[in-house]
């Protein structure tokens, strides 16, 4: 739980830093689970010839290096969600029992709890973040959750029918986040209303309604978590170390019963203290809900996941 000097900082300047969140065995075992992932996804590419050209490497890090030079797209097999377009049935996506021991880890929802109440449901907004150093990046690459994040609000990227939900974002750093390989920055304090955003680049703040001179780096050690409010403006910066990757995954929660922004993507009560039945256990379980609803999705029409249109006068 937070002391009430945490939630106090928390409420007032819309984030916080809290270091030594996840333990170390947690950390342990879901590096494990994404070198066999990618592992297995590697090894697929050579035999069909898409990594020929390359000696074999071992570690993952090796592996991620030598599919983003050969412009294959490792990111989505190693994502938590679906994209936010081009849904088909066997889109490839990652949903197994080491990061679900994190999204619902008691220390976790220990911290949310101190700051939306016990009622607590894991939202389906929620990605894994892994930013290569600018020698491998891809060339033309533009998603947040490899390259540079635009300043938005969490609130932002929902839709509407989530503007009044209770909710907060819980950054948990897998590896230790520096300024120098891309750490979150954020406007402190900045959280009491909805800016309007544009599609940029990404779906970002509009134009001239920030002051990007009062931002504030999060550096944080591997273990450690950033939370903040759906209101505060934030972003990363670039990573632009020689050789480190920046990885961490971005988990929302709400209150249980409140809408989540992302109703045609599932959701699952994670802590519940006047239904503790209804909590979800077993990670086959997400895995499943997950899998119906690309199967889902994938045969109706596309659903917009960001309600900020380019012709919005704020815009222009």
């Amino acid at each position: 739980m937070l002391n009430a000097t945490q939630v106090n900082q928390f409420h007032q300047q819309g984030y916080l830093v809290v270091e030594n969140v996840i333990e170390a065995a947690r950390l342990a075992a879901l590096r494990t689970e994404y070198a066999e992932l990618l592992d297995t996804q590697y090894r697929q590419w050579r035999t069909q010839g898409l990594l020929d050209n390359v000696p074999v490497s071992t570690t993952f890090w090796q592996q991620l290096a030598q599919c983003s030079a050969a412009g294959l797209d490792w990111f989505q097999p190693l994502d938590i969600s679906l994209p936010f377009d081009n849904i088909r049935t066997d889109t490839p996506m990652h949903f197994g029992p080491a990061i679900f021991d994190i999204v619902t880890s008691p220390r976790v929802l220990d911290i949310v709890e101190s700051l939306i109440g016990p009622e607590i449901t894991s939202n389906p907004i929620q990605h894994v973040r892994i930013k290569p150093p600018p020698q491998q990046m891809a060339a033309g690459e533009i998603r947040p959750h490899i390259n540079v994040t635009d300043w938005h609000q969490d609130r932002g990227v929902g839709h509407a029918e989530a503007d009044n939900t209770d909710m907060v974002t819980v950054w948990v750093a897998i590896t230790d986040v520096t300024v120098e390989n891309g750490c979150l920055q954020v406007i402190p304090g900045a959280h009491d209303e909805m800016l309007p955003h544009c599609p940029k680049q990404q779906t970002a703040i509009a134009d001239d309604y920030l002051d990007e001179s009062k931002a504030v780096p999060l550096p944080v050690k591997a273990g450690g978590v950033v939370l903040f409010h759906p209101l505060t403006p934030h972003s990363s910066l670039p990573n632009v170390s020689e050789d480190s990757y920046r990885w961490s995954f971005d988990l929302r929660y709400n209150v249980t019963g409140q809408p989540t922004g992302r109703s045609h993507f599932p959701d699952f009560v994670a802590r519940s203290k006047i239904e503790p039945e209804r909590e979800l256990r077993d990670w086959r379980t997400w895995r499943k809900r997950w899998e119906d609803t690309r199967l889902k999705v994938a045969k109706k029409p596309h659903v917009p996941q960001h309600r900020w249109t380019a012709d919005s006068p704020f815009c222009a």
